[in-house]
């Protein structure tokens, strides 16, 4: 019995000890690992905010988280990247903006001008339906079927099966729905940012004209 237990506890010893040792590579790896991931997601994200707003020589001047609730009063959060030249006049924004398409989470980038304009647009998550949902990466781009590029969103944006002006993605109406609603809920959040006064550096709210 003594010899029973004996093994018994040496099998815990070793279970344990392989565990703590895994464990420990594990976490070796995910710091080495972590830096150069996060470096690439930063890099995707700023050669993703050039391509919005159709511009490489650019500042990224500010930040802002901006917390705005739906129609259904739901909670949203946007992230305002506030962009300017290197002599510091205000060339607009790229705005992160996600909304629930008809395969999960539709997460967007889209850039505007100072009047509120579209300068472009790039999707940064998507899990629509491939040959489907997934060709809103380049329909809604300018001269695609749907293009939305250089519109104001002023007037909401919805597609013309709704009695809007944009051609919805073929057999993808809810993807095309859920993506102009994302385009929208980002020119609200851009509009309500303050943009940063180069002379003065003062701020002015952005107001919809």
């Amino acid at each position: 019995m003594k010899k029973l237990e004996s093994s018994l506890l040496n099998m815990v010893l070793v279970l344990t000890g392989v565990a703590i040792v895994v464990g420990g590579i594990l976490a070796a790896v995910n710091h080495l690992t972590e830096g150069p991931i996060n470096a690439q997601k930063e890099k995707a994200l700023a050669d993703g905010i050039k391509a919005v707003m159709v511009c490489n020589d650019i500042v990224v001047a500010n930040t802002d988280e901006v917390k705005q609730n739906d129609d259904k009063g739901k909670e949203l959060t946007f992230t305002v990247y506030q962009i300017q030249d290197k002599k510091g006049k205000d060339l607009g924004a790229a705005v992160e903006s996600s909304t629930m398409g008809f395969g999960g989470n539709l997460r967007v980038l889209v850039g505007f001008n100072p009047e509120g304009k579209i300068l472009g647009y790039t999707l940064l998550e998507q899990q629509e339906t491939p040959g489907l949902g997934a060709k809103a990466d380049n329909w809604f781009q300018k001269g695609g079927k749907g293009d939305i590029i250089g519109k104001d969103p002023k007037e909401p944006l919805t597609v013309s099966k709704d009695g809007g002006q944009v051609d919805a993605i073929t057999a993808s109406t809810i993807t095309s729905r859920a993506f102009l609603l994302a385009i929208n809920n980002a020119y609200k959040a851009y509009k309500t940012t303050p943009a940063p006064d180069a002379e003065t550096g003062a701020t002015d709210v952005r107001t919809k004209k």
